[in-house]
């Protein structure tokens, strides 16, 4: 039974008829069909070494008996045996069909054939040529065959780059311009040799050229392997190219940025400088200046957002993306820089412009008025009856919670500033519990409120202990709705890190709120944030820098 499932899983039919119908691809169409098919004709030739290769030539030809039709035409197609290990893997079938021992005169004659072909595969592994007048040309221009082919390829890329760079500048002679099926053709030829290094310069030409067709001309399979390869690190492509790879192909895009999001939850990351690193060398945040790219990958993330019901990990990586976005885009040249309204279409753009406004762009004693005026604009929008749908109202927290510098000061400010309270807590309320169902947003302000006026009150005082923050670490550990528990949370960690007597007791209190109330994640996410700012704003602050790496410590070890 074993032998009868066999066949129909490999597909053998299937391969034959195709090696039949390439012949040796001599022609344009047979040699585009072998391109495409490629990769699985290897798949295809490993799982039948595996099959056979414990059955014994006479049983192999049993159970497959045009195994040697099948095996010979694969031989003689050139882009077959120089596709990666094809060439292994038809060696591989070819001895197993090999006699030993042959008993009769057709063995004889088979394994004769079979040595022919395998010293024709040898041959053809060392890129040797079996006509004496190539060898003898080849010596006396001073090559080995290996250098000779290396500079036939090297010269091959640089004579098609040359061709389409010129058909590029070349837009208004319609006659001598390259037909789209012939671009389309040379990328369907470049797929199996992605990442040789010196087809490079052709995978950026054919990147970044447009023809004047509408309709995409390179191949989606070239298309999908350059994207394949350059997140695997296989090739290394200038920012250009991969970003035209990005704008003509949206699943290449969205394929990248979700392997971005795989990669960071798949290793640990103790800083949100390891966190920007990864991220800004997916190349996103760049190629986010262009307003396509920047609303699908804000797309992906928001899915991402929802899908994991808003945990501390994703929303990092959000607003870190956001920061290195708008780096890009500060850093992006005037003439070619789009305006705000490309990225962010739907929303009020007054409070847009506020949002992006980076907290470094602004003197530390203008950032109480600016916290207040984000709040009071939000506040309005939110409030106001055109925001009906709880659609509508996840999308403006989506785009407050992008820019998480702002609320994380808004936080501070309370504590450290003279600041008129009742903004930055709707702000902070509003950002913790969007929805205002059965009033829980109100609720959540009124908790927040009285656990500020508590914390004020204990603000100068140099001698704490834990029996003093009692109230507030109550509202921590015994409140059971969500969303003001998060907002304590944040009040009590930035009390600990910049209060005066906090830091003596902060290890103790950070250590009981964690345990009891399981905050370690979102005392874990407000510390790396924090410490991400001090470094890059300037603050010095050599006391509280210590106490949050200290803790960092102690809490990688729970999240």
């Amino acid at each position: 039974m074993a032998q009868d499932t066999t066949v129909p899983k490999l597909n053998f039919e299937y391969w034959l008829d195709k090696a039949i119908e390439w012949g040796q691809a001599t022609t344009l169409e047979s040699q585009k069909d072998v391109c495409l098919h490629l990769p699985q004709l290897q798949e295809f030739l490993h799982q039948l070494y595996e099959t056979i290769k414990h059955l014994g030539p006479t049983v192999a030809i049993q159970q497959f008996p045009l195994i040697g039709q099948l095996l010979g035409r694969l031989c003689w197609n050139p882009f077959v045996i120089g596709y990666d290990e094809s060439q292994k893997s038809l060696m591989w079938c070819l001895c197993c069909l090999y006699s030993s021992e042959p008993q009769n005169a057709v063995e004889l004659k088979a394994n004769s054939w079979i040595r022919s072909l395998l010293c024709h595969l040898l041959s053809s592994s060392k890129w040797e040529s079996n006509e004496a007048e190539t060898s003898t040309f080849i010596s006396a221009l001073g090559y080995t065959s290996a250098d000779y082919y290396c500079h036939l390829v090297k010269n091959m890329v640089v004579s098609l780059v040359t061709e389409l760079r010129e058909n590029q500048f070349n837009g208004l002679n319609i006659q001598e311009s390259i037909s789209a099926s012939r671009v389309n053709a040379i990328s369907i030829f470049c797929v199996p040799l992605i990442t040789l290094p010196d087809l490079t310069p052709l995978l950026e030409t054919l990147l970044l050229y447009h023809g004047g067709s509408s309709k995409e001309i390179l191949s989606s399979e070239f298309l999908e392997a350059v994207n394949e390869a350059f997140l695997k690190k296989k090739i290394s492509l200038p920012e250009s190219a991969v970003f035209s790879l990005w704008l003509r192909h949206l699943p290449s895009l969205e394929k990248a940025t979700l392997h971005l999001l795989d990669q960071l939850f798949s290793i640990q990351l103790n800083s949100l400088e390891e966190v920007a690193r990864v991220i800004k060398d997916s190349l996103l945040p760049q190629a986010a200046s262009h307003p396509a790219i920047f609303r699908i990958v804000n797309d992906i993330f928001k899915n991402a957002l929802m899908e994991t019901d808003g945990t501390p990990e994703v929303m990092t990586v959000v607003q870190v993306f956001t920061q290195l976005f708008l780096q890009a885009y500060q850093n992006e040249n005037k003439q070619h820089k789009f305006p705000l309204k490309a990225y962010f279409p739907y929303h009020h753009q007054p409070l847009v412009r506020s949002l992006v406004r980076r907290p470094f762009e602004l003197p530390t004693t203008y950032w109480p008025q600016h916290v207040k005026h984000i709040s009071d604009m939000l506040k309005a929008i939110v409030e106001d009856t055109n925001v009906s749908s709880l659609t509508d109202l996840f999308e403006i927290w989506f785009l407050v919670a992008c820019f998480g510098e702002w609320l994380d000061i808004a936080a501070e400010q309370l504590l450290k500033a003279a600041v008129e309270p009742d903004p930055v807590l709707w702000l902070l309320a509003f950002y913790y519990c969007p929805k205002n169902e059965n009033q829980q947003r109100t609720q959540t302000m009124v908790e927040a409120q009285a656990v500020y006026n508590h914390l004020m009150t204990l603000f100068s005082c140099t001698d704490l202990s834990l029996k003093d923050l009692e109230a507030a670490v109550h509202r921590v550990t015994g409140v059971e709705q969500c969303c003001s528990q998060q907002l304590t949370t944040h009040l009590l960690t930035n009390f600990l890190l910049f209060s005066s007597g906090g830091h003596k007791i902060a290890q103790e209190c950070i250590c009981h709120i964690t345990e009891i109330a399981d905050a370690s994640k979102e005392v874990y996410n407000l510390l790396i944030h924090t410490a991400y700012r001090f470094n890059h704003s300037g603050e010095e602050n050599q006391r509280t820098v210590k106490l949050m790496n200290e803790l960092l410590q102690k809490l990688t070890l729970k999240v």
